[in-house]
């Protein structure tokens, strides 16, 4: 059983005991989060939400927030001496699929 969830711009699909990272939501480590999102769900029978499978939802825990690998941003403007150095490490949340509630 699996189903395609909907959160932070990004979909995923998951299984029960899945370990995932989101987008952060803003939880601390060890709460419950609930991902109401369900566009498509399948137990021995694919049912498609239009645009979200109705009464469905798929409840997770927390495992911690971090922030990920840092990218460098360089951006140079040749003959000009432009040049400039940027880091980014965006934060996530990592979750772990507990139940799927069809």
């Amino acid at each position: 059983m699996y189903a395609i969830i909907a959160t932070g711009g990004k979909q995923y699909k998951v299984t029960e005991g899945d370990v995932i990272s989101v987008e952060k939501l803003g939880v601390n480590a060890g709460d419950t989060v609930n991902f109401d999102q369900v566009l498509a769900l399948n137990d021995g029978e694919l049912k498609i939400g239009n645009p979200t499978v109705a009464g469905a939802s798929v409840s997770a825990s927390v495992i911690e927030e971090g922030r990920g690998k840092k990218v460098i941003v360089y951006k140079y403007k040749r003959k000009t001496g432009y040049h400039k150095k940027n880091g980014h490490r965006q934060p996530y949340t990592k979750v772990k699929i507990d139940k799927i509630n069809a």
